[in-house]
């Protein structure tokens, strides 16, 4: 019959398919890209090639917002070709090529740059698809010097700040604000828009940049590989475009101390969820800017010397955005499968309870979070996973195990009659749950400008702090 022939055909498809998904790819190809300045639009073009099947192409898509334009020609041009390479990151992974040819040469040093984002940036894609870290690419390089970039224009105090509608960039936003920075919010719409971000930079009363990113549709097909790729580079390098396209010294970033470390070790390369957050990442990229792009704009993370429960502490103050904000990822999901703010079961949603626990009232908490979740006992394997007390730290943006117990230690006595309270906290608990002292600690490790140093210290002793000690606070 019709139907029994459509079945067989719809058969030899799907097996077709397979068999192009477990074909070798044997390059992946950084096209080109083009820009349309009328449009403020950037088109970027990747290929990969296979041992036994057609190429397989790929187009991603930046519409920038609207405005100056004040790039030097030979800057633009290397911050488009460094976009080129990061941006590449998503479409590289669904089949990892065992070569890669890029239209433009790079220097050793920027080769090894890239090197490590590749393969650190994508540890845990790695590390889930049970694929060796070494073969991650090995960029070309050419015995070349590339130009030093000088400065062009004066520096001012117009601060760019990443939003992503969680409490960090929310704090960093209040903190920058209360200093007298020139303050503008910067997001990435990823092929949706995000109410979430909208409504915090509403919330914070300041004017924003929004970049809107296109990826090619064809990523959300079924591929070889599909996994966790270092978005927040993606996002430092889209900063200082806008940066420099709109007159700003500063890209803000909000990464605390805690992002540094990693989940777990496999084949012997530290695995780390939030490596492009991490400190090592910061350092890297401003130097592979100020290095090779601009010196013009300063990439830095003001939060990076506190633990995210020293954060979570400055964010409590903040109340009006209590009904508008979230740390849970799934508002940023392709396909939201959950109405809300916060979906109360990933390990995001327990961390952000756990430390908000410690520094607001029951009924607050509740209302944030529409939800106790120290009553469902469904989510105590979570519970000891971010504590420490389970199989593993998640992969996620949570922090320590230490600050979340010292969490919990200070929220017992509010919550004591609940349920994960009750199996993880006390003398009858298993596993005692301590009070670690260092997570309010700041922490020396920073690349945070002599400008913006004092910001969100509690206590702070400065000699001679007259004339002669402002001037050494001047960028």
């Amino acid at each position: 019959s019709n139907r029994g022939a459509f079945s067989f055909e719809r058969k030899n498809i799907l097996w077709q398919n397979e068999c192009d998904m477990n074909s070798a790819a044997t390059m992946f190809e950084f096209v080109s890209f083009s820009l349309d300045p009328s449009k403020k639009r950037v088109v970027f073009k990747y290929k990969t090639e296979f041992e036994d099947r057609k190429s397989l192409s790929f187009t991603e898509t930046i519409i920038l917002p609207k405005g100056k334009n004040n790039i030097p020609v030979k800057t633009l041009k290397k911050l488009l070709e460094s976009l080129h390479i990061v941006l590449g990151i998503s479409y590289y992974k669904l089949y990892c090529a065992t070569n890669i040819k890029l239209p433009y040469k790079l220097s050793k040093k920027e080769a090894q740059f890239w090197n490590t984002v590749y393969q650190k940036g994508l540890g845990e894609f790695f590390y889930k698809n049970n694929l060796d870290p070494d073969i991650a690419p090995q960029f070309p390089y050419s015995a070349i010097t590339p130009e030093t970039p000088i400065k062009n224009k004066r520096a001012n105090n117009r601060c760019l700040v990443m939003v992503g509608g969680g409490k960090d960039s929310i704090v960093s936003l209040e903190l920058l604000k209360e200093d007298g920075f020139d303050v503008t919010g910067f997001s990435v719409e990823t092929n949706k828009e995000y109410e979430l971000v909208k409504e915090v930079i509403k919330t914070a009363g300041i004017n924003s940049l929004t970049v809107e990113r296109h990826l090619d549709p064809k990523v959300f097909d079924k591929h070889l590989y599909n996994g966790h790729v270092p978005v927040s580079a993606i996002y430092a390098f889209l900063g200082i475009l806008n940066a420099l396209l709109h007159d700003y010294s500063y890209v803000v970033a909000s990464n605390e101390y805690s992002s540094s470390f990693g989940n777990t070790i496999y084949k012997g390369l530290e695995i780390n969820h939030q490596w492009s957050k991490s400190f090592e990442f910061e350092q890297l990229f401003k130097d592979y800017v100020s290095n090779f792009i601009t010196k013009d704009v300063t990439y830095f993370s003001l939060l990076r010397p506190f633990y995210e429960i020293r954060i979570v502490k400055m964010f409590a103050k903040h109340k009006k955005y209590f009904p508008v904000f979230s740390s849970c990822n799934r508002n940023f999901a392709f396909n939201k499968d959950h109405v809300g703010l916060w979906c109360c079961e990933c390990a995001k949603c327990v961390f952000a309870f756990t430390l908000l626990s410690a520094f607001l009232g029951r009924k607050e908490l509740v209302e944030i979070f529409d939800k106790n979740l120290y009553q469902d006992e469904d989510l105590l394997p979570l519970f000891k996973d971010i504590l420490g007390l389970g199989t593993a730290k998640p992969f996620d943006c949570v922090g320590t195990f230490g600050e979340a117990q010292t969490a919990l230690h200070m929220a017992q006595e509010k919550f004591a009659d609940d349920f994960i309270m009750a199996q993880l906290s006390g003398p009858t608990a298993p596993s005692a749950v301590r009070h670690a002292k260092e997570v309010f600690k700041t922490n020396k490790e920073s690349l945070v400008p002599a400008a913006f140093s004092l910001l969100g210290m509690e206590n702070a002793l400065i000699l001679g702090y007259g004339r002669e000690g402002k001037v050494t606070f001047q960028d």
